[in-house]
């Protein structure tokens, strides 16, 4: 399955974009890049500024964490042809400081964490880190479609949903997801009109007046 098109879906059909929507609410969650050091603070006000300052001081996941969510992140965003990979745009920083300006995140992520190292631990005798990649998508392959997994993967399914979510919403808010998914922005064009082919294929054609009123264009 083309991952562009699996995660553009994802973005707008399910609770990602509920988290993007969520994340655009105020200046400090509208992107990755704001989740860095990098933040451009130019256009916020004096209390927003103490406040993001505040955000990224704070240190909510251990070393450990991060290295999984780094890793996750990875699998659920590879590197390819097109772009780099989840940690490669920042993903993980995203997280940390999404879950610091979100709290409602930290306990689902913590003990979804937790959950996954246990599996890792009971399964293979070793943490999720240290296992192989196979090792690693075993236990992703069972928790990662939701209408295929046991009912005993419950947690773990919950838990990747929202890591799936927050990935996606962190990856397509970088500068890296906007170029992407070619996304130009508010940028001048020019329009030439409905192709030959198509016209035809309706029977239709521009009267003299369209073509000169409607569709030509002063190239010099």
């Amino acid at each position: 399955m083309d991952r562009r098109k699996s995660i553009k879906t994802l973005l707008v059909g399910t609770a990602a974009a509920a988290v993007l929507i969520e994340s655009c609410d105020t200046p400090v969650k509208n992107s990755a890049e704001n989740a860095s050091n990098g933040l451009n603070e130019d256009d916020r006000m004096a209390e927003e500024k103490i406040a993001n300052k505040k955000l990224r001081d704070e240190i909510f996941f251990t070393p450990a964490e991060m290295a999984t969510i780094t890793i996750l992140g990875d699998i659920i965003i590879p590197k390819d042809a097109v772009s780099g990979s989840a940690s490669e745009a920042k993903v993980p920083e995203f997280i940390e400081f999404i879950v610091k300006d979100m709290p409602e995140h930290q306990t689902p992520m913590r003990g979804g964490l937790r959950w996954l190292e246990m599996v890792s631990l009971k399964r293979f005798g070793n943490s999720f880190t240290a296992i192989t990649e196979k090792q690693r998508i075993e236990i992703i392959d069972e928790i990662a479609y939701p209408k295929k997994a046991k009912a005993s993967m419950k947690q773990g399914v919950a838990f990747f949903n929202l890591m799936r979510n927050l990935t996606t919403t962190g990856f397509y808010t970088s500068e890296m997801g906007v170029k992407d998914v070619g996304y130009m922005g508010n940028v001048p064009n020019q329009w030439n009109g409905v192709p030959d082919d198509v016209l035809k294929e309706h029977n239709l054609a521009y009267s003299e007046r369209e073509l000169k009123e409607c569709v030509n264009f002063d190239t010099k």
